[in-house]
């Protein structure tokens, strides 16, 4: 570890950081490695201890370290959890896609391009397992009872499924990105223009082909529901510019 820092922008508690997370990211730093405690540390960056102190609130806040209590305690190396990486994508997701740095229309492609893919991997993949849970995604979605919000949610899960099914744990996270985006904001305004009974018949396609294992029959599939969603979203994003647009007037 460096014993000292060049003039640089970043507060020294940051730049602490990103040394050390630099070294956990490249290997140099082992998984439950565990690193040297803080009047160690302190020497080796030529710091006080509580800039250390500050940099490795950073390192825990990033789920790269964690703290033990004990004799045995003390900092050690870790990786977030598969929980802990789909929560901050799906945040992110929805962040970037709520402040518009994404469109409707670039998630609608990108989903199409990604879930084309694991529809096929699905279809040729997929365990009894996985059509029992595809199987009571479509029915509690066709429960009439279920709120909006609770529709989008059994309708994201289905296609978690499906995802699940395709046995890509990489693809799944990458999945897990563009299928968050639409949910729940996004989807509950998407919502307005669509039609239970057409979102579950398209579900129940999918279904099928992936329970034949007609891959083929299970790329059309996802084809014609992103068809069919990128005009939803074409009428929602009309209707949202048009409020928009109300509300500047009103203001006057």
């Amino acid at each position: 570890m460096p014993a000292q820092f060049s003039a640089d922008l970043r507060s020294l508690p940051d730049q602490i950081a990103e040394s050390i997370r630099e070294l956990i990211v490249s290997g140099a730093l082992s998984v439950d490695e565990r690193l040297p405690n803080e009047s160690e540390l302190a020497d080796q960056f030529g710091v006080s201890r509580p800039t250390v102190r500050e940099a490795l609130k950073r390192l825990a806040a990033k789920n790269l370290i964690r703290s033990q209590r004990g004799v045995s305690g003390g900092n050690f190396v870790t990786l977030p959890s598969e929980e802990q990486v789909r929560a901050d994508l799906a945040t992110t997701a929805t962040l970037l896609v709520s402040h518009q740095v994404f469109s409707l229309d670039e998630v609608a492609e990108s989903r199409r391009v990604l879930e084309s893919t694991c529809v096929r991997l699905a279809a040729a993949r997929r365990t009894t397992a996985h059509l029992a849970e595809l199987h009571a995604a479509i029915e509690r979605q066709a429960r009439p009872d279920l709120s909006d919000e609770e529709f989008c949610e059994a309708d994201v899960e289905f296609h978690r499924v499906i995802v699940r099914a395709a046995g890509n744990p990489m693809l799944d996270y990458v999945m897990a990105f563009a299928l968050e985006a639409l949910h729940p904001s996004t989807n509950l305004v998407v919502n307005r223009f669509r039609e239970r009974s057409e979102v579950l018949a398209r579900q129940h396609d999918l279904l099928d082909a992936v329970e034949t294992r007609d891959a083929d029959a299970a790329e059309r599939a996802v084809d014609a529901q992103m068809d069919h969603l990128t005009t939803i979203y074409a009428e929602a994003r009309d209707w949202v510019e048009a409020r928009r647009i109300e509300r500047e007037s009103r203001r006057g």
